[in-house]
This record gives structure tokens, C-alpha cells and sequence, in this order.
């Protein structure tokens, strides 16, 4: 057994040194540091601007709209896409799914870890079972975690302040409890009779 060791770490011993003659034979390329007679074209616009921040709302210098001339809708859209500051705002969740304290949970940390993957810094938080609640330090992400959130199965509706959204066509949320209830409530009549 040893006499099989012995020759194992032999052939990899040789086929080392194989490797580090063959590396330390190798030419080396010398690059001069004068470089002016290059000739670089293969740079278009993506690369010229690549590590730059993005703007994330309107530019500093932008004036701002006229907001007498504005339907209170529009005032407020303007409002929430010049936020700059912390936020905070609620999500309620599909109703008419059960679901368990660890599902509303893995629903929060999923979404947490989806949009840090996007560089949008907030944090989910389980309230209660159809409920979450999110903080954001830059609110200026609020319209991309909006996107976001109405993209998810699992969301019907997105509040921040005083401003409720949902999907096209959707009903409001209370219109849809009565529905469940009722049916909820024919069902148990159904079942009695």
C-alpha cells in the first residue's frame, strides 16, 4: 500500500514540475508604456458610461413643473418622482390564499434580497398574514420598487402615503373581501342544507 502511495505522489511531483517548466519557458510579451500610436475604437457609448452612477429622478438643475396647472393625480405622481428622502409603505398580499407566518415571511425576504439584487435598498417586514410593511432609504427608488411589486403574483395592492396602487382593473381590496365573505358565507349555507 505504501509502495502505491509513494508512487502516486512521484507522478504528481513529475507532472508538476512538467507544468512549472513548460509556464517558466514561456516567452514573455512586453508591453511599452508608451501607448499614444494605439488605436482603441472598440468603445461605444454603454462602455464610455460604465461605473457612472444612473440618474435616479429628475436632474438638480430641472425646473420644477407648474403645479397650479396640474390635476391633484399628476401633483402627486410629480411628488412621488422627486422623493429623494426615506419611505416607508405597506403591501397588502392577494386575498383569498391561506398562508402561514413562514410563508408571509419568505415572501418578505425574498423580496428584500430581489431588489438588493437590483441596488434598490429596502427591507420587507411581515405584519400580519396578508400584510407587509417596507422601509427604503432612498426614496427616489419608490417608482422601480412599485414596478416590482405589482409584477409579484402575490401583491395586489402597494400604499405609500396616501397613495394606493394596484393593477389595472382591479377591483379595490374591500370590494374583493365582500366577494370571499360571500362566497365564503353561501358555501356554508350550501353545506348545511
Amino acid at each position: 500500500m505504501a509502495r502505491v502511495a509513494c508512487r502516486v505522489a512521484l507522478a504528481a511531483a513529475v507532472l508538476l514540475c512538467a507544468a512549472a517548466g513548460t509556464a517558466l519557458g514561456a516567452k514573455r510579451v512586453s508591453i511599452p508604456d508608451d501607448l499614444r500610436d494605439v488605436v482603441d475604437d472598440e468603445e461605444d457609448e454603454e462602455w464610455r458610461h460604465w461605473g457612472a452612477g444612473r440618474s435616479r429622478g429628475p436632474a438638480a438643475d430641472d425646473p420644477p413643473p407648474d403645479l397650479s396647472r396640474m390635476d391633484p393625480a399628476a401633483v402627486q405622481a410629480e411628488l412621488l418622482r422627486r422623493h429623494t428622502g426615506p419611505s416607508f409603505g405597506f403591501v397588502k398580499l392577494r386575498p383569498g390564499k391561506p398562508r402561514s407566518q413562514e410563508d408571509v415571511m419568505g415572501i418578505a425576504t425574498k423580496w428584500t434580497k430581489v431588489l438588493r439584487t437590483g441596488s434598490v435598498e429596502a427591507k420587507f417586514v411581515a405584519v400580519d398574514f396578508g400584510t407587509l410593511m417596507f422601509t427604503m432609504e432612498r426614496g427616489q427608488d419608490v417608482l422601480e420598487m412599485k414596478d416590482f411589486i405589482l409584477s409579484q403574483p402575490d401583491a395586489y395592492e402597494f400604499k405609500i402615503g396616501d397613495q394606493l396602487f394596484r393593477r389595472p382593473g382591479d377591483p379595490p381590496l374591500d370590494q374583493v373581501i365582500d366577494k370571499l365573505q360571500k362566497e365564503k358565507r353561501t358555501k356554508s349555507e350550501d353545506d348545511e342544507l
